[in-house]
């Protein structure tokens, strides 16, 4: 990767959601020149169906920068217009379409991935769920040179991030994607000084981070209470791990675990109070902070209690 020092160089973006959003800002802002953004295609959202547009393609047209939202890079006409940017650099951040090595060898120095998580702690499509939920004390952010294999790359950069027991997949997301754009910029700017020192990963400490799936969000009351309540954090805000009353979903956005001696039945709620829903589990109580009945808002226990009941009520397991 040899470069002139204090180059400017000529980048694609490639990244979809709200992760990609800070580094890209940071890129536009710095003195680089981000020829093109390569994002997923437009869909229909809300109950109208309309074509909405995504916040990295809004970003992009907002700053007068090419968009291309291809379907794959099969085609040799998308390959020909990728090589046309003449791009030093292509920064991928949670872009949701893989790319071939056609693609990893177009840009002068290869692609870079902003990935979310200490590397090779977390492979995969759901890094920052799969640490919550695994109990980790600590995760982070890290900047991959890109390689055909599954988040398999030397490791270029890393910042990491602790997990507390008040954290969800929202908050450690935001920390992640913030921390991503400041590992991201480190990270060119070794590059231009010819200063990157790559890491070799040891593919004995790596898990899969499989995909999340709205039925893996159903809550198991035989777990647990620190699993359960690990589930509750992790899937905040998406895919939300829920119960059933009455065959309808009950959502829990927010909780905590805690010991609990407590006599009744697995998945019943036996208190409630300012302090939170309590809910006997497996083992211990998870207690719950904040929730969504059907036909409702979500809301933090003080407003849910002020109004509705769920004692007595047991959840199946």
């Amino acid at each position: 990767m040899k470069t002139k020092k204090n180059k400017k160089l000529r980048i694609i973006y490639a990244g979809t959601p709200e992760f990609a959003v800070p580094a890209l800002e940071a890129l536009i802002a710095s003195e680089h020149e981000v020829v093109a953004v390569y994002t997923q295609p437009d869909r229909k959202k809300g109950r109208g169906r309309t074509i909405k547009f995504g916040v990295v393609k809004q970003i992009a047209v907002d700053a007068n920068i090419p968009v291309k939202q291809v379907a794959s890079f099969k085609n040799e006409a998308v390959l020909e217009t990728l090589r046309a940017y003449e791009a030093d650099l292509m920064i991928v951040a949670a872009y949701g379409l893989l790319l071939p090595q056609s693609v990893l060898d177009t840009p002068k120095y290869g692609c870079l991935n902003i990935h979310g998580s200490l590397l090779p702690r977390w492979r995969g499509a759901a890094p920052i769920h799969r640490a919550i939920q695994a109990g980790d004390k600590e995760t982070g952010v890290t900047i991959m040179q890109m390689a055909l294999g599954l988040d398999t790359g030397d490791i270029l950069a890393k910042i990491s991030c602790p997990i507390t027991n008040e954290d969800t997949g929202q908050t450690i997301h935001d920390q992640l994607a913030n921390d991503g754009a400041i590992a991201l910029l480190k990270t060119v700017d070794l590059l231009v000084e010819d200063k990157l020192e790559p890491e070799i990963q040891d593919d004995s400490q790596s898990c899969y981070a499989h995909k999340l799936d709205k039925k893996q969000a159903e809550i198991n009351w035989s777990k647990s209470a620190v699993e359960i309540d690990r589930i509750i954090r992790a899937y905040n805000p998406w895919p939300v791990a829920y119960t059933t009353k009455n065959s309808q979903p009950v959502r829990f956005f927010m909780s905590s675990a805690i010991e609990s001696t407590a006599s009744g039945e697995i998945g019943e709620v036996i208190a409630e109070s300012k302090q939170g829903i309590e809910i006997i589990t497996g083992e211990g109580s998870v207690l719950v902070t904040r929730l969504q009945v059907p036909n409702a808002k979500a809301l933090d226990v003080t407003d849910f209690i002020n109004g509705r009941s769920l004692l007595g009520v047991i959840f199946p397991t």
